[in-house]
């Protein structure tokens, strides 16, 4: 994952220099490039993950309001919406399980015991809080970790409730 930010991170210095020099026509090559290498980087993610699981459970992040804060070239470069995208249609392809869950919390609530403690380290929903000890079970949890636990665990509730065909 590093290796592929740091050869679009190595593509932006080359873009600077074209868009200073005003190279109109080697600008557009390397947005060409960079687009490429995004969309060939995410089928080989996509494709691993369904080739290795039967259930994929995604969150329904907003890469749409995400782009709108500071860490929008962050998120932009992940392609989170291309990546969800190519993630249904593969898993569909596959006969994977695919669903889209509410992660509203899943990082605040401990993946251990379930809670959502009210007295809970004020600031715990920042960014800048990278890990969290449960005020319940005193379970020490790492930020991105227990959101994907939480993630999982909705997505597995899901499955067994039914998923409502409308």
């Amino acid at each position: 994952m590093l290796e592929r930010q740091q050869r679009y991170r190595n593509l932006e210095v080359k873009l600077g220099k074209a868009q200073r020099a005003h190279q109109k026509r080697r600008v557009k090559a390397i947005h060409a490039k960079i687009k490429h290498q995004r969309q060939d980087d995410t089928h080989k993610f996509t494709t691993a993950l369904v080739q290795q699981h039967s259930a994929i459970f995604v969150g329904n992040v907003s890469s749409a309001g995400w782009a709108k804060t500071t860490m929008a070239k962050s998120v932009l470069d992940a392609g989170w919406f291309m990546l969800k995208t190519q993630l249904k249609y593969k898993a569909i392809a596959r006969s994977v399980v695919f669903a889209e869950v509410n992660e509203a919390y899943s990082t605040q609530t401990c993946s251990c015991c379930g809670s959502l403690s009210a007295n809970s380290p004020k600031g715990r929903a920042g960014l800048g809080i990278r890990e969290w000890t449960c005020a319940n079970c005193g379970t020490l949890h790492d930020r991105d970790v227990n959101a994907a636990r939480n993630i999982l665990a909705a997505g597995h509730s899901r499955l067994a409730g039914g998923i409502l065909v409308r």
